[in-house]
């Protein structure tokens, strides 16, 4: 049987593993756990994972140029998530270990916390359920209706298919800005990003992050927007310039603004920005739901039965340069 390192700590492995995923890749192969009770990087990681060879990895683990370079009984580098930026993909194929992906499974979690986060910065329900928890009577204040408001959607990836349907049987008008897809529903608008921003009541971010799109939404975007529009950023901080957003926050046309994600570790939202009475921030977990977490823990584990059986597994993103494939009987 294949040997595995799974690198989670005990609360990722709570959070985005599980013991029925667990169970699963016990079966076809011989697992050793992270017992260190940190998240592994480098030569730590591969002195970790030694005689080991595929390690399973959260988001919290990189795959350092170190780590490749220590661990030589690796073949496989198996990511339990979408974002494989912390993955030095070139180090990796230069060592000749393959890496791969998970697939997005958290359309449905991350759509509805969109929808939470709209519902909340349109009717103020947190800030209300935190002055009735302060012993306080809330300031009654008039609310906006989704209904009949115009969503733009940045990115129409998965999740934005799937919000952008929510949002339609919400009688909400739709308009998307996405340079590489158009949407196939006549009734869904498609323009340029400036263009998406002017018209719209609530701008959902949900752009691909890489070094195309740092910094996206950024003072000339957020001045962009109406006067009283709502943005909420579900994709990744390096999206926005917190400057800019602060700045559209206080004296610019933003109404208020939702994050899941920012600059903080672990993708979090920084604590200053979220601290800011206009903001609704939730810790990154957007796909923090049982279904959306063990839809990529099970893809490891397929990704794992299919090296097992010999074959380049679903996910893989740089095979052709994973020869070492071929110490498992799989001609890269």
């Amino acid at each position: 049987m294949l040997s595995v390192f799974l690198a989670h700590t005990d609360e990722m492995f709570r959070n985005y593993y599980g013991s029925e995923a667990l169970a699963a890749l016990e079966r076809v192969a011989q697992v050793r756990r992270n017992t260190t009770g940190r998240h592994l990087a480098g030569r730590d990681l591969a002195e970790a994972a030694s005689g080991c060879a595929v390690i399973v990895s959260d988001r919290m683990t990189p795959g350092e140029a170190e780590t490749f370079a220590h661990a030589p009984d690796l073949v496989a580098f198996l990511r339990c998530a979408v974002d494989i930026r912390t993955i030095d993909l070139a180090a990796a194929s230069a060592a000749g270990v393959l890496v791969t992906r998970a697939t997005p499974g958290f359309a449905d979690s991350v759509a509805e916390l969109a929808v939470g986060m709209m519902v909340d910065l349109a009717r103020g329900i947190g800030r209300a359920t935190a002055a009735y928890h302060r012993g306080e009577m809330p300031e009654i204040r008039m609310g906006r209706q989704l209904a009949g408001a115009t969503l733009g959607i940045l990115g129409y990836g998965v999740i934005g298919r799937r919000l952008a349907a929510i949002a339609r049987a919400m009688r909400m008008r739709v308009v998307v800005a996405d340079p590489y897809v158009a949407p196939d529903d006549p009734a869904i608008g498609h323009a340029a990003l400036h263009d998406v921003l002017a018209q719209s009541d609530f701008v959902v971010c949900l752009v691909v992050a890489n070094d195309q799109t740092e910094n996206l939404l950024d003072a000339r975007a957020f001045a962009a927007m109406k006067r009283g529009a709502f943005f909420v950023n579900l994709a990744r901080g390096n999206l926005v310039d917190e400057g800019a957003l602060l700045g559209a926050l206080d004296a610019g046309p933003l109404a208020g603004a939702a994050m899941d994600v920012g600059r903080a570790p672990d993708q979090m939202p920084t604590p200053a920005l979220a601290a800011h009475p206009k903001v609704i921030a939730t810790p990154h977990i957007g796909g923090l739901t049982p279904q959306a977490a063990q839809h990529q823990a099970f893809d490891t584990v397929r990704q794992v039965e299919a090296l097992a059986r010999g074959r380049i597994p679903p996910g893989a993103v740089n095979p052709e340069a994973a020869h070492r494939l071929k110490r498992i009987g799989i001609a890269a």
